[in-house]
C-alpha cells in the first residue's frame, strides 16, 4: 500500500542526494575543511534549519489534517500562505538588518573578525527560507492530491544551483567562491518554486489562491487557522529535535578547533542519507493514508501499515546503521579526501559520522511513530517528547565536548535518539507496539545482521588496499 508513494519520494531524495554528494565533493576538493567552509556552513545553517523543520514534516503534519476538515479550503489555504509569507519576508529583512547579531548567535565561538566575514552571507543565505515555505506550502497542496514526485525530486535543483556555482567560481579567491554558492543558494530556492508551481497549474490547484483571495475580503469568513496554529506550534518542537541538536552541535563546534564545524556537517550529511531515503521518505508517503484511516476510525488497517512500515525500517536502516560504522573510514576517504579535505580532515570526519550513525535506527523509528500522534491531532503531547529529548542532548553536548571533542557532539545527538524513541513508543502504546514484534522477524533480523557483519568485514579488508 505504502510502496509507490515511498518509491516515488525515496528515488526522489535519491537523485537529490547524488547532487548533494557531488555538490560536497566539489566543496570540499575546493574549499577543504577550513574557516571559509564553517564560514558558508554557518550561514546555511539557519535556513537550512527552518527548511528541515518545514519540509520534513511541521508544515505538512499540521496542514493536511486541518486543510482536509476546513469547510472553505480555498479560504484557509489563502490566509496560512499570506500570513506566513509576509512574516518570513519580514524576518529575512530583520535577519539582513542585524546579521552581525545572528551571525554571533549562529557561532558564538568565531573571532569578532571572522563574524564580521560571515553576517554578509548568514542575511544572504537567509532569503531561501521565504523561498522553501513557498516550496513546503505547494507541496502540502500536492500531497493532499497524492502528488508527490515534483517535491520529490525537485530538491535536487538547490544542489544542482550549487553544483554550477562551485564550478564556475572555483578558480576565484576562497571568499568569492562562498559569494558564489551563497546566490545558488537563493537560485536554487526560486528553480524550486517554479517548480511547485508548474505541477499546481497542471493539478488545477492555482485557483484556491483566487477563490482564496476573493473570499478573503468578505469579513465574515471563518476559517479552521487556530486550530492550524495550535498544532503547527507543536508540531515545530515535536519535528525539530534532531535539527536544533545539530543547530547546537555548530554552536559549540565553534569553540573548537578550525574544521570542526566542517566535520559535523560532512559527517551529518552521510547520516542523512539513509535517514532521508528511507525514514523521511516512508513518513511523508504514508502521513496521509494514517491520518485518512484514523479520521473514518480505520485503526486496525492503520496499525497494519504501521507495523509493515516499522519492520521495513528495522532491516533497512540496521543494515545502513552496520555499514557505515564499519567503512565510515572508507566512505569519507572515497567520497570527500581530494584536492585541500586532508587525510586528517577524513579522519576527523570518519569519525564524527560514526558516532551519527548509532542513533539512525532511533531518530529514524521514531519519525514513523510520531506520525500516529499527529494524525490524531496530538502534537502537544510530541513536542513535549522532543524538549525531553533535547535536554538530553543539550546535558550530554556538554558532558562529552570535553573528553570526545568533536565526537563527543555526534555520540550526544545519537543518545538523545534513543531518549526520543523511548518516549516515542510510551506515547503511541507500549502494548501496541509490542503487537507489532515478532519473533520470527527479530530472529530473522539477527542473522541477517550477522551475515552483513561477516561480509562487510571480509569486503573492507579488500578495499582498503586500493585506497
Amino acid at each position: 500500500m505504502f510502496i509507490r508513494s515511498f518509491f516515488t519520494n525515496s528515488m526522489g531524495i535519491l537523485v537529490s542526494r547524488i547532487f548533494g554528494f557531488i555538490r560536497d565533493l566539489l566543496t570540499a576538493s575546493i574549499l577543504g575543511a577550513n574557516i571559509y567552509s564553517d564560514i558558508f556552513f554557518v550561514a546555511f545553517k539557519l535556513p537550512n534549519l527552518f527548511r528541515r523543520i518545514f519540509a520534513e514534516g511541521a508544515f505538512t503534519q499540521s496542514f493536511i489534517p486541518n486543510f482536509a476538515k476546513a469547510k472553505k479550503k480555498s479560504l484557509f489555504a489563502y490566509k496560512i500562505f499570506i500570513r506566513f509569507l509576509g512574516f518570513l519576508i519580514l524576518f529575512s529583512l530583520f535577519v539582513t538588518l542585524f546579521s552581525d547579531f545572528f551571525t554571533r548567535v549562529i557561532a558564538i565561538g568565531f573571532s569578532q573578525k571572522d563574524i564580521k566575514l560571515a553576517s554578509t552571507f548568514v542575511a544572504i543565505n537567509f532569503y531561501y527560507l521565504p523561498l522553501i515555505f513557498c516550496v513546503s506550502f505547494f507541496a502540502a497542496m500536492l500531497q493532499y492530491k497524492n502528488h508527490f514526485a515534483t517535491t520529490a525530486f525537485s530538491t535536487a535543483l538547490l544542489n544542482i544551483a550549487l553544483i554550477s556555482a562551485l564550478l564556475l567560481s572555483k578558480n576565484l579567491t576562497k571568499s568569492q567562491i562562498v559569494y558564489a554558492m551563497s546566490y545558488a543558494v537563493i537560485i536554487g530556492g526560486v528553480l524550486q518554486v517554479i517548480a511547485h508551481l508548474i505541477a499546481l497549474k497542471k493539478k488545477r490547484l492555482l485557483r484556491i489562491f483566487t477563490v482564496g483571495y476573493r473570499l478573503s475580503k468578505r469579513k465574515r469568513e471563518k476559517t479552521h487557522s487556530k486550530v492550524f496554529y495550535k498544532a503547527f506550534y507543536h508540531a515545530i518542537i515535536g519535528n525539530s529535535t534532531a535539527q536544533i541538536s545539530a543547530f547546537l552541535d555548530t554552536w559549540l563546534a565553534s569553540f573548537l578547533a578550525s574544521g570542526s564545524i566542517s566535520y559535523l556537517y560532512y559527517g551529518n550529511r552521510v547520516f542523512q542519507l539513509p535517514l532521508a531515503l528511507f525514514a523521511i521518505a516512508l513518513s511523508v508517503g504514508i502521513f496521509p493514508k494514517i491520518a485518512k484511516m484514523l479520521k473514518i476510525g480505520d485503526e486496525k488497517r492503520a496499525l497494519k501499515l504501521m507495523g509493515d512500515s516499522f519492520w521495513f525500517l528495522v532491516f533497512v536502516l540496521s543494515f545502513s546503521m552496520i555499514a557505515g560504522v564499519i567503512l565510515s573510514d572508507e566512505i569519507v576517504k572515497i567520497l570527500f579526501q581530494r584536492g585541500s579535505f586532508t587525510p586528517t580532515n577524513a579522519l576527523h570526519t570518519s569519525q564524527v559520522l560514526s558516532m551519527y550513525l548509532l542513533g539512525l535506527l532511533p531518530f529514524g523509528i521514531s519519525k514513523i511513530f510520531s506520525l500516529w500522534l499527529y494524525s490524531k491531532n496530538q502534537q502537544n503531547i510530541a513536542a513535549k517528547i522532543s524538549l525531553y529529548s533535547l535536554a538530553s542532548n543539550v546535558i550530554l553536548s556538554l558532558s562529552l565536548i570535553k573528553p570526545l571533542g568533536v565526537m563527543g557532539l555526534a555520540l550526544a545527538s545519537s543518545i538523545s535518539g534513543f531518549v526520543l524513541f523511548v518516549l516515542t513508543i510510551k506515547a503511541f502504546g507500549i502494548k501496541q507496539f509490542l503487537d507489532i514484534i515478532t519473533f520470527k522477524k527479530i530472529i530473522l533480523l539477527l542473522v541477517a545482521v550477522t551475515l552483513e557483519i561477516a561480509i562487510l568485514l571480509w569486503f573492507k579488508e579488500i578495499i582498503d588496499v586500493y585506497i
